[in-house]
């Protein structure tokens, strides 16, 4: 059982397809993870400025972001039913971030692996922001599959080369 993390990105996309070719015909729960408007607030400072008051929570922004994510997931199970994989969409509620939903999920369905795809945030960004594949490399119990887009793939091998030549103009 593979569990595919799912935000519509091209990394998304990417890991998808490559988990297809990696295990053709696997079970596959693909899940995207939506985020409720009162952690949304408070975790962007929202509550703390009084935004709470100003933007009443009667049920509506949720259900549009649950209905967004579940549309998400049920894009990602498309994409990775068409690739190969037998997928189902799943959606979780990010209460404690992403990669702890992720992981949750994970748990919950005894996934033989996780495979999630990767911004490609490098030096100073990466430090700051972090990451959700390093968040679940680093807390996972089971294998992770981090897979990076085509463009950060290129990005970084463009940069190797670059290294090299400098390297041997040295």
């Amino acid at each position: 059982m593979i569990l595919a993390c799912y935000d519509g990105s091209a990394d998304a996309n990417a890991a998808i397809d490559h988990a297809a070719r990696l295990m053709p015909g696997a079970e596959t729960t693909v899940l995207a993870v939506w985020e409720p408007f009162r952690v949304a607030l408070s975790r962007t400072g929202g509550m703390g400025m009084g935004m709470g008051a100003a933007y009443p929570d009667n049920g509506e922004f949720d259900a549009a972001t649950e209905a967004a994510a579940q549309a998400r997931a049920t894009e990602g199970a498309a994409r990775a039913t068409a690739a190969g994989l037998v997928a189902e969409p799943r959606i979780a509620v990010r209460d404690d971030g992403v990669a702890g939903a992720i992981l949750a999920v994970a748990d919950e369905l005894d996934a033989d692996a996780i495979v999630v795809g990767t911004r490609g945030l490098t030096g100073l960004r990466s430090m700051l922001l972090g990451s959700v594949s390093h968040a679940v490399l680093q807390h996972a119990n089971r294998s992770v599959i981090v897979v990076p887009s085509a463009a950060v793939a290129e990005e970084r091998s463009e940069w190797v080369h670059r290294r090299d030549a400098a390297i041997s103009a040295a």
